[in-house]
């Protein structure tokens, strides 16, 4: 955790995907449909706390929210559901923080505890 701060430093961004080096950042991925996985996954970011549901669109299977930290920046976190065949599907996850300064692995952190989340949520279905 502590690298993660201090590369937040000067970086004020986080993504996942396929070929991410740290292997808490690679795509997650489940046995779902895509429309049933969107489905859970839109409920259980509506029954986060602190996160603020700003934009849906199903068909491109993207998801927008905000979240404030305790220092008052505004978080903008982007939820891409996409579709691996007929009964799979992944999700992956893009956190940036407002402003110029780094974000001190708080980007790290957020899709740490919204993949923790979906896991928990969708855990029948983890591939």
């Amino acid at each position: 955790m502590l690298k993660r701060t201090l590369i937040g430093i000067i970086r004020s961004h986080e993504l996942t995907g396929e070929k991410a080096k740290d292997p808490a950042l690679k795509t997650k991925h489940y046995k779902l449909p895509k429309a049933k996985a969107w489905d859970e996954v839109v409920s259980t970011l509506k029954k986060m706390n602190g996160y603020k549901l700003l934009h849906e669109v199903p068909n491109v299977g993207e998801i927008v929210l905000e979240r404030r930290t305790i220092t008052g920046r505004t978080q903008d976190i982007t939820l891409t559901v996409f579709d691996l065949g007929p009964t799979k599907s992944a999700v992956d996850i893009y956190s940036a923080s407002r402003g110029s300064m780094g974000d001190l692995g708080s980007n790290y952190r957020i899709i740490l505890e919204i993949y923790r989340e979906l896991d928990r949520k969708l855990a029948p279905y983890k591939i």
